[in-house]
């Protein structure tokens, strides 16, 4: 058993703890807000994300898994400490490596035996050895670091499958005592593993977020295009499926994609590459379409309304994603405060992501306990997220319940032929 310390309790850190304590392992995770880690020592997590609060408290009984603010008590005995703050992007694109350096700091003053550092948070490349450079530089102790890049490849709302049941596990180090001592760690998970120098594993997290956003913003693109001149995309998508080449995920076109990792991945790598005197231009032009598409629905509303000032719009999804409580470049972040600019009258319903909204707007809009009570008289529907509770909706209920059924939805979750009997518009279709 091996005492891993983890910094930081968001999607990244707290998954990855919580999973190395259902392993097996000994895992204390840190975070300066003593609220938060009151809260976590009786399981309630700060996150939405399925199956993590059971993990919490059955670790947490089972004396696998502690929460502390003191982060010099839980890095200075330490085999393992994670990195997993987060990396949120600036006005220029580049990533805010602020989170990252302070737990660095906080490595160096306070570790007193031998361990590894892994980064864990999605960093720009060369960040492992730069992070490695400078704890060596500030360490209060006379100990041995070495820093092991290890990026997760989880999805909010999946995030605990992803990890216990990883597609791989990428491991980055410049010599192969860490690589083992890596190994060690991760042997109980029985997944793939790839080996790699430090700078390809966190090249090997950019390039497979960005594949992903590039085909969700050229499966936007064909879908704008089948508009114009007649296909469904829905069709096209299927049609393509079917070779093994190109596969059958991350194909339906819809409002475009947002939350922690793609947007600000894209930008931080679009950067990188800019500032070594390199254009990657099928990035540039994946974040070009995705931010036009996050107000597609607003362009198609706009040819039958030329105002939304004093119509009572019903907004149907606010997260980013079904699944998650996260807000993080949700789209309707992009069209609400248009609508409210231009004086419309909003209601809006999500299972989980009010409270959060309610942070944003608490008072500007009504949030109602159903997709129902948001319908209710409204002239416009938007739909921006694909909660199941959204899908079960029955045609006839937008026609009986609203004052004029014109539904725009982003996330094509009704069949074309069951939306005839009103105002239905969709993405590519």
């Amino acid at each position: 058993m091996s005492k891993v310390a983890v910094a930081g309790t968001g999607y990244v850190g707290l998954v990855a703890g919580v999973c190395f304590a259902e392993k097996g392992q000994d895992v204390i995770c840190v975070d300066i807000d003593e609220n938060k880690i009151n809260k976590m020592k009786v399981g309630i997590s700060p996150i939405y994300e399925q199956g993590l609060e059971e993990l919490m408290i059955k670790n947490y009984k089972e004396g696998r898994i502690d929460y502390t603010t003191d982060y010099k008590k839980a890095y200075k005995d330490a085999d393992f400490i994670f990195i997993g703050v987060g990396t949120p992007e600036r006005a220029d694109g580049s990533a805010n490596l602020d989170y990252v350096y302070e737990v660095a700091k906080q490595i160096a003053e306070s570790v007193e035996k031998d361990c590894v550092v892994v980064v864990k948070s999605t960093v720009p490349i060369g960040t492992n050895d730069d992070v490695e450079k400078y704890i060596k530089e500030n360490l209060k102790n006379n100990v041995k670091i070495n820093v092991a890049s290890n990026p997760e490849f989880l999805a909010q709302g999946t995030a605990v499958k992803d990890t216990l049941h990883a597609s791989r596990i990428v491991i980055g180090t410049e010599n192969k005592e860490t690589e083992n001592k890596m190994l060690q760690l991760y042997e109980n998970f029985n997944l793939p593993i790839l080996c790699t120098n430090r700078r390809s594993a966190e090249m090997v997290k950019y390039a497979s977020n960005d594949f992903l956003a590039l085909k969700i913003s050229y499966m936007n693109d064909i879908a704008n295009l089948c508009e114009i001149v007649g296909a469904n995309v829905e069709d096209v998508s299927k049609g393509m499926s079917y070779d093994k080449r190109i596969g059958d995920k991350f194909l339906n076109a819809g409002c475009g994609y947002g939350g922690s990792c793609f947007p600000k991945d894209t930008k931080a790598l679009h950067y990188l590459a800019q500032q070594g005197g390199y254009e990657l231009k099928t990035i540039k032009a994946a974040i070009e379409v995705n931010k036009n598409q996050k107000l597609i629905l607003l362009k198609k509303a706009r040819e039958k309304f030329k105002t939304f000032k004093g119509l009572n719009i019903a907004i149907l999804g606010l997260t980013f994603k079904p699944g998650t409580d996260d807000l993080r470049e949700a789209p309707s972040l992009e069209n609400i405060p248009i609508l409210l600019e231009e004086g419309a009258n909003i209601k809006a319903y999500d299972p989980v992501g009010i409270e959060n909204y309610k942070k944003i707007y608490p008072t500007q809009i009504q949030y109602t306990k159903s997709p129902q009570e948001a319908l209710k008289n409204a002239d416009i529907c938007f739909i921006f997220t694909e909660w199941e509770e959204i899908k079960n909706i029955k045609p006839s209920e937008y026609k009986d319940l609203m004052k004029t059924a014109n539904v725009y939805d982003g996330r094509n979750i009704y069949n074309l032929d069951e939306m005839k009997k009103i105002e239905y518009y969709s993405i590519g279709r």
